[in-house]
């Protein structure tokens, strides 16, 4: 079907087989990993499920709706987008501003269900376990940064000697959103660490990444082996944390530490919208875990009685 002459129909036809495909990026090829979907005791999260996710649909119908309203802007293209949308929707949120509430409207037809899942950050004690799996001073300066900056993955791996203010405290990071050069402050023991590291392997030429390799010929950390590092400690601690956790438990510690307010945590983090900042101000499910052991845990108040009451006039009244 050439791609002018497809209809809704083509386009209901897509949904459903990416509703029912098995995703090649989803195989478990290794012996005795978790089963997709299952959930890890140990952190709460679920893992990845074989197919595709409702998420990874709805952006694949947006992606072919920007296409299809491309080319109709620029008049190559049908008049009409073969992705439905839901008009009332498109027309609330035109020209909405981000601090009035979001009206809620119903999908679009072939948009999937979605549920809005909490961010989960990593519990201190969980955090002191991955911490002291971190082989070398490079992995453990990495996470210092990680989690006390909250920069995104990729862009701490990028920075170089010249992006990292030693007397401000603060590295200058290329922001995943805006392509800019932005600065993002972290913590003391992160640039202790950087500093343990640097003397060990030594300062990298100008231009070039800060975090190298540590095998083979010199070069970048990439981002496959950062998240390689962080596979290999799950699998000694049996657990399923991603990168992304180390973001989210750095805007959780901002927001819930009570020294920072949401919209200082909102520029640290660079979010476009403090909506997204306010659900990070949640309370978390392993410290209410905590809080109910602790209330299990709690022996019942002995009931006492004033002195100058006879045994048999208490019993009559309270029946004990």
């Amino acid at each position: 079907m050439a791609w002018d002459k497809a209809t809704e129909s083509e386009v209901a036809v897509l949904a459903g087989w990416l509703r029912m495909a098995a995703n090649p990026q989803r195989q478990r090829k290794r012996p005795g990993g978790a089963t997709p979907g299952s959930v890890n005791l140990k952190t709460g999260k679920p893992t990845l499920r074989a197919g595709y996710a409702p998420r990874t649909i709805n952006h694949a119908l947006s992606v072919v709706s920007g296409f299809y309203g491309f080319h109709a802007h620029q008049g190559n293209g049908p008049v009409v987008n073969p992705v439905p949308v839901n008009p009332q929707r498109r027309r609330a949120l035109a020209h909405r501003s981000p601090l009035e509430p979001q009206v809620v409207f119903g999908r679009a037809r072939l948009r999937q269900k979605t549920t809005d899942r909490p961010p989960r950050s990593i519990p201190d004690r969980l955090w002191d376990e991955l911490f002291d799996r971190m082989g070398c001073e490079r992995d453990r300066a990495l996470l210092e940064f990680y989690v006390s900056s909250g920069a995104r993955a990729v862009e701490l791996l990028g920075i170089g000697v010249e992006d990292i203010d030693w007397a401000g405290q603060r590295i200058y990071v290329i922001s995943k959103g805006t392509r800019e050069r932005e600065a993002v402050p972290a913590s003391p023991q992160a640039f202790l660490r950087l500093a343990r590291y640097l003397d060990e392997v030594g300062t990298p030429s100008a231009g070039e990444p800060v975090w190298r390799t540590r095998h083979g010929a010199d070069g970048p950390l990439s981002y496959s082996a950062m998240r390689r590092i962080m596979q290999r400690a799950n699998a000694l601690l049996g657990t399923n944390w991603t990168l992304h956790d180390l973001r989210h438990t750095a805007a959780s510690r901002m927001a819930n530490g009570g020294k920072l307010t949401p919209v200082e945590v909102q520029a640290i983090m660079r979010h476009a919208n403090i909506q997204t900042t306010s659900r990070y101000l949640t309370a978390r499910v392993e410290e209410m875990f905590d809080k109910l052991a602790e209330h299990y845990n709690t022996p019942r108040p002995a009931m006492t009685y004033p002195t100058g009451y006879e045994a048999d006039d208490i019993k009559a009244v309270f029946g004990a």
